[in-house]
């Protein structure tokens, strides 16, 4: 057999075999969907140099039951006061508001009626 058809040949299996294995890695198991939840409000911190936090404070939340690794949050009110320094004991530049947003996050904690949510990139 040709060197160059040898080549060829092994190059394009070489290829085949990458693509079918990322293909792979994206498909997602059937019980891998992100839970959802929803809250009437919530704030997210944006920093002068670090842009939005990763943390959101919510506020009259619906938590899911089962626990998964991500989770959609769909806020009515979502409140983002950018502060002037990278402090949140610095003075507050100015507020935006956001209605009907959706954020995925990994995590949550519950302290009373507040729900903080963790892990939530910027989007």
């Amino acid at each position: 057999m040709n060197p160059t058809l040898k080549r060829l040949l092994g190059v394009t299996a070489a290829v085949a075999t990458g693509m079918t294995a990322l293909v792979g890695t994206g498909a997602v198991p059937a019980g891998a969907r992100a839970a959802e939840a929803h809250c009437d409000r919530a704030e997210r911190p944006v920093w002068k140099d670090q842009g939005p936090s990763r943390n959101i404070t919510g506020h009259s939340c619906s938590l899911p039951e089962e626990k998964r690794r991500w989770y959609t949050v769909e806020i009515d009110t979502l409140v983002l006061p950018h502060y002037r320094t990278d402090y949140q004991t610095g003075a507050v530049d100015r507020t935006e508001t956001v209605h009907d947003t959706t954020v995925r996050c990994l995590g949550y904690t519950v302290d009373h009626s507040t729900v903080n949510w963790f892990g939530c990139p910027a989007g």
